[in-house]
């Protein structure tokens, strides 16, 4: 497994905010693990959005993106109520899409996970793309 670099600003940075739903919580009064990658696609699609790359006539049109690897290290529990911040930003983009994330939680000003996601690109009959297209580059970089 990759080991998950410190969290740090990056290209594009996006935050979200949410108190944590009861629904989220175990036996044990906290957030079980399996929901932390939902809280990392809530940050990331906001990510995307942003970059209009979400779908539309490009991503969803031309080109997919599919998850082909994820991680998480959790440092802090959450629980019922806590309100959380969640941070996603670009890390690369040459070969395959990395999104890194960061979770606050907020309520005691701890930081509760980070994280990270590849993407790889497929095109519009499926065939995985060795590298980031062309298009999907210069939105990222700004030039679309």
């Amino acid at each position: 497994m990759r080991r998950i670099a410190e969290a740090r600003p990056g290209l594009h940075e996006t935050r979200v905010e949410m108190d944590v739903p009861f629904h989220h919580v175990d036996a044990l009064g906290i957030v079980w693990h399996g929901h932390y990658p939902k809280y990392f696609e809530a940050a990331g699609m906001a990510l995307l959005r942003s970059l209009r790359l979400d779908g539309g006539d490009l991503v969803g049109g031309r080109y997919r993106l599919v998850v082909i690897e994820s991680g998480v290290r959790h440092a802090f529990p959450l629980r019922y109520a806590d309100c959380v911040s969640i941070r996603a930003w670009i890390a690369d983009y040459a070969r395959r899409l990395t999104i890194r994330y960061e979770i606050r939680n907020e309520t005691h000003g701890r930081r509760a996970a980070r994280g990270f996601t590849t993407l790889a690109t497929l095109d519009a009959e499926g065939r995985l793309r060795l590298e980031t297209p062309a298009a999907i580059v210069a939105r990222i970089c700004g030039e679309d």
